[in-house]
């Protein structure tokens, strides 16, 4: 088991890729040191405009090569409202496959699914 400090993974990452029907998707994702976490999924037209748009707010951690995310809150239409916290489907658990200072790599526990995010560079040009 690989171990990765829980430091490696603060700040901002991004994961650009396509739906089924071909459209633009964006994931955006900022995990804060006190352990919460606040996601934004984006489904964009062709045209560049936003199709669709989720923010989700919780708690995350890293144990190990083992990250977990519990949804708390969730925005949509620009109204908040409370996870459900009895719903299984807002606790997610990841094995983590890569992790460094740009590259975020990791597969879901029970779907297996796979995701590779990048960090967001927010000081271009900062020595």
């Amino acid at each position: 088991m690989n171990q990765y400090s829980r430091d490696q993974l603060v700040g901002q990452w991004v994961r650009n890729c396509q739906d089924e029907q071909g459209n633009p998707f964006v994931e955006h994702a900022e995990f804060f040191p006190d352990g919460s976490f606040e996601f934004c999924f984006m489904t964009m037209s062709l045209k560049g405009d936003i199709l669709e748009q989720t923010i989700e707010m919780g708690d995350w951690g890293l144990v190990g090569d083992v990250h977990f995310t519990i949804t708390k809150n969730e925005v949509v239409d620009e109204n908040l409202y409370a996870a459900d916290l009895n719903n299984a489907d807002n606790y997610h658990a990841y094995q983590v496959t890569q992790l460094s200072a740009d590259s975020f790599s990791y597969q879901h526990l029970i779907s297996k699914e796979s995701f590779i995010l990048k960090r967001v560079i927010d000081n271009i040009g900062h020595c």
